[in-house]
This record gives C-alpha cells, sequence and structure tokens, in this order.
C-alpha cells in the first residue's frame, strides 16, 4: 500500500507493522518513514501529532474474513478492523482507505460488519462506502480482487465508486511479458528459486480451464502465460507456489498442462504422480514480486519462505496507486467544489 500510495502522489510519515521481517523490508526501502513495529493498540497515542493528516491508508489483517481460511469472526487477527477505526478517531484525517480482502465487500454473511463499519465511519463524521477492485484492471498481472472502504471528512465521495474507478483503469501486462523482462532464474534480476517439487494429483478434479481445477498436488497452479496469475498467497514458498512452463516461456511451445488437461478431458487417465516434465518450475521470489507489481529495485528481509509471505500478504503497488489516485482527485475535487461556494458566498455579500 505504502509503495503505491507513494507513487500516486502521497508522502508516508509514519507505519505499523508487527512482522519483523516485513518491518527490516520496510526500513531498507522506506527510510524516510517513521515504522513502529509492535501491535498498533499499544502505539495510539502516538498518532495525536499526526491529528489532521490528509489520509490514513492500511489493510487490516483479514484471516478471519479470507475464504482462504476459516471464516470465523471472532478470528482475534479480524479485530484490527476496529483498532483501525480507533486510529482514524485520533488522526481526523481528510480521507481515509480501508483495504480487506474482496469476501468482506462480497459475501452476504459479512453484511452486518460492512453496514456496522459504515456506521462506524460515518459517526466519526465520515461519507464513506466501499468498492471491490481487480488488480488486473489496474495494471498488474493478477486477478486478485480487494474491498476498499473510502472515506471522506467533508463529503464529495463520488456516488457510484466502481464506475468512477474505471476512469484510472490501465492493460495490465501478460504474465509472460512480466517474466521475460526480469529474465531466466539465476540472472542477476531473477533472484530466490523455490524448489518445491511438482507432483501430479492421482485424482485429478477437472474444470473447463486446464489453469483451475486441481491437476496437481497443492495449491499451486500453473501460470496462464497469455493471462493473468490467480491470486498468490502468503503461504507461497512450498507447493502452493505458482509454477511455470519453461518450454512454453521461452520457446514459444504449446502448454504442457493445456494438452495434459486435453486428454483428461477426452477421458484419459491420470499420469503418474512423479511424472511432472522437468520444464515445469516454481515461480522465484523475483517473479512473485513482478506479478505483484513491486518496483524492481525493491528489496525484501528475511529468508525465502519469509520473502514469499511479505509478497503475498502485499496489496499490489499497482492496485494501491489507483486508489490512490482516485483519492487525490476525490480530495482536490472537493477543494474546487469548496474554493467555487466560498466565490459564490464572496458574490452573494458583494450584491448584497
Amino acid at each position: 500500500m505504502d509503495v503505491g500510495m507513494e507513487a500516486a502522489g502521497f508522502q508516508n510519515v509514519w507505519a505499523n507493522e508487527i512482522d519483523p521481517k516485513a518491518c527490516e523490508t520496510y526500513k531498507l526501502n522506506h527510510p524516510a518513514t517513521k515504522i513502529v513495529c509492535a501491535d498498533l493498540r499499544k502505539h495510539l497515542d502516538e498518532l495525536k501529532a499526526l491529528r489532521g493528516i490528509d489520509l490514513l491508508h492500511g489493510g487490516p489483517p483479514c484471516q478471519g474474513f479470507s475464504v482462504a481460511g476459516k471464516m470465523d469472526p471472532k478470528d482475534p487477527r479480524s479485530e484490527l478492523v476496529w483498532v483501525y477505526l480507533e486510529a482514524l478517531k485520533i488522526l481526523q484525517p481528510k480521507a481515509f482507505v480501508c483495504e480487506n480482502v474482496a469476501a468482506l465487500g462480497l459475501l452476504s454473511r459479512w453484511k452486518n460488519v460492512r453496514n456496522e463499519l459504515l456506521v462506524q465511519f460515518h459517526s466519526l463524521g465520515y461519507q464513506a462506502s466501499f468498492v471491490v477492485l481487480n488488480a488486473s484492471n489496474f495494471g498488474v498481472s493478477q486477478n486478485r480482487e480487494r474491498v476498499f472502504f473510502i472515506g471522506l471528512k467533508n463529503g464529495g465521495l463520488p456516488p457510484d465508486l466502481r464506475a468512477f474507478a474505471q476512469n484510472f483503469q490501465i492493460t495490465a501486462p501478460s504474465v509472460r511479458s512480466v517474466l521475460l523482462k526480469i529474465g531466466k532464474p539465476g540472472a542477476a534480476s531473477n533472484q530466490g528459486n523455490c524448489n518445491a517439487k511438482i507432483t501430479i494429483a492421482q485424482k485429478p478434479i477437472l474444470r473447463k480451464s486446464p489453469y483451475a481445477g486441481m491437476l496437481f498436488n497443492g495449491l499451486g497452479r500453473p501460470l496462464k502465460l497469455d493471462g493473468y496469475a490467480s491470486t498468490m498467497h502468503a503461504s507461497m514458498g512450498g507447493n502452493k507456489t505458482p509454477f511455470v512452463d519453461e518450454e512454453a516461456l521461452y520457446n514459444q511451445k504449446k502448454p504442457w498442462v493445456e494438452t495434459y488437461h486435453e486428454q483428461l478431458w477426452n477421458g484419459g487417465s491420470a499420469l503418474p504422480i512423479d511424472a511432472a516434465p522437468h520444464f515445469l518450475r516454481r515461480i522465484t521470489v523475483s517473479e512473485a514480486k513482478a506479478i505483484q507489481s513491486f518496483p524492481e529495485d525493491y528489496v525484501f528481509s528475511g529468508s525465502q519462505c519469509a520473502q514469499f509471505r511479505q509478497i503475498g500478504n502485499a496489496v499490489p503497488c499497482g492496485l494501491a496507486k489507483a486508489v490512490g489516485q482516485m483519492v487525490i482527485k476525490m480530495l482536490s475535487t472537493e477543494s474546487l467544489n469548496a474554493q467555487s461556494e466560498q466565490n459564490e458566498a464572496r458574490a452573494f455579500r458583494l450584491v448584497a
């Protein structure tokens, strides 16, 4: 989020993170921004000095709302959504952005949570709404949906956030173009090999697309080179890491998974568990970083698994940038409207 917001035009002045390795990464890439590496609840008083800033943005932990988790409303990690409200109450910024998993904005089971959040935002003096956006519509080579609650202190929120967001859409590059740009594994620009073995499912679950279903063991699926990646998870680093067909990527061959899918679709039997060809490999840390739209010079701290976790946990930088641009446009429009109202008031007084 911080990378994208800075790219949009904001200057981050204070940050919070509880993961020590993520904190190290942040310090390496954002040396001018103060970061508090601790439980936010223990540092809320520090925010009083920043009261009245332009923007509060953040993505409270979402495991309790995610379809990838247990969807437990009592999950303690979901309590940080309400702590975000405490920070908002203290800071009283001109605008806020609160990001979370798409399920919070889409599923009926979380309707009460959504409504309660909107009620609380309103009680703090904000006109607020939410919108679910797909990163692939904003320059990111990944079909990753997220919900954004957006609010303005002095009103002026567009009546249709989804329609407003369309003004900031840009075409995303294909996975193929992203991977070719950074070179082959082992190159200076492509580091962090994942050696998790790729094994074939003995009871495959077929879907119409060879890139869906369950043809392999684990949650790591083959990347559709001429399309976009599926959501990349924080649990990458083992068999949940997506993988790529090097023959298709570098030699323009037909993807092996498409041929194998055709055989299964037509009644063929599953291949032996260890029959995956050698040219299928897991993506590297650098490749995951690129698909998440991080800058090329962004560096990550910690073990390889820690780096994959940080990348998977992140809001795609390109998506965050678009949201930041949306907020800047809203604030500038609000400022122009306020100036227009002042001019009209002055004109009225002169006439009077």
